[in-house]
């Protein structure tokens, strides 16, 4: 009888064995992740409660002024109704995208890179020189480099002095190509953040990986797109994705420059949430399209992820 019974016995005791076991672990797991809890509550209360209360506001009648400042009703999807029936809208979300797409993506990388591939093998004075000249443009604070460049492209501006010389005739850049023109002041300001980003990740590759790829005769543009490029990945998909989302939210640029005319041609997302909370006073449309934007830079985190797959 007893030796029937001693498995039962022992199964017990492995499963109270196992049962203290998981609530020591438990117990460790608890005290390791006690000290973020604090910013865990700074999250919630800073960052993740304006967002959820962002998306509630879009569904209210909120206004600037007036009785539905203080006690605005719910009226469910009715903002964003009208904002999809909007022809404007769908615009803003094209300029935005193209704007986004052209300085930031292609313009901020691109010539970030170039400047970072340029400088790697050039004098320290030339070096130090150029990469002064570029920072300055970046810690200029918005405001300043919005108000420098529309100097530059407005119709008694720099460009036209300049062109002027040449016996050209001056234009209306801001009234002619409001969208090229915020697209170059926006990768003027920002190209230094990418250079920074791309000469501290050439500094990792292996001068012996460069010498013997040039051993094998390979030349410069094979080990480039070889070495150079697929050894940068990481780089590349963490400063696309950060001038992406910086870039999404450009708004002192555009509205200094264009206000988002002429009429609505470089009218992006920001400048358009603007209009209708504090020009139009609607403030629960306005919320609306904030919320869009927010939905917009998700995607585009996920595609980058998907896409990119950093750390392959």
């Amino acid at each position: 009888m007893t030796t029937a019974q001693q498995p039962s016995v022992l199964s017990t005791d492995k499963k109270e064995s196992l049962s203290k076991r998981g609530q020591s672990g438990i117990g460790r797991y608890l005290v390791r992740d006690l000290p973020i809890v604090p910013s865990m509550i700074l999250f919630c209360v800073f960052l993740l409660g304006p967002i959820v209360y962002s998306f509630y506001g879009a569904f209210t009648d909120a206004r600037l002024s007036g009785s539905k400042a203080v006690n605005p009703d719910f009226v469910g999807f009715a903002n964003y109704s009208s904002l999809f029936s909007d022809s404007a809208f769908y615009k803003s979300i094209l300029i935005t995208i193209a704007f986004v797409a052209l300085s930031a993506v292609v313009g901020q990388n691109g010539v970030g890179l170039s400047l970072a591939l340029m400088l790697r093998e050039s004098p320290r004075v030339i070096k130090g020189v150029v990469q002064g000249i570029v920072i300055m443009a970046w810690m200029l604070p918005e405001i300043v480099a919005a108000f420098a460049c529309y100097a530059f492209f407005s119709d008694q501006g720099t460009l036209n002095n300049m062109i002027a010389v040449f016996g050209m005739e001056p234009r209306a850049w801001l009234f002619e190509f409001p969208v090229a023109a915020i697209i170059i002041a926006n990768i003027w300001r920002g190209t230094a953040f990418s250079m920074l980003i791309y000469s501290a990740a050439l500094t990792e590759i292996p001068e012996e990986v460069l010498e013997a790829a040039t051993m094998d005769g390979a030349n410069g543009r094979q080990k480039l797109f070889r070495i150079t490029v697929p050894m940068l990945k990481n780089s590349i998909f963490t400063n696309t994705l950060l001038v992406t989302l910086q870039t999404l939210g450009v708004f002192t640029l555009i509205w200094v420059m264009t206000a988002g005319g002429p009429g609505n041609n470089s009218t992006t997302l920001p400048i358009l949430a603007y209009q209708e909370a504090f020009k139009a006073g609607m403030v629960g449309m306005g919320t609306a399209v904030s919320s869009v934007l927010l939905v917009l830079g998700a995607i585009l985190s996920i595609i980058y992820i998907k896409v990119l797959k950093p750390g392959d």
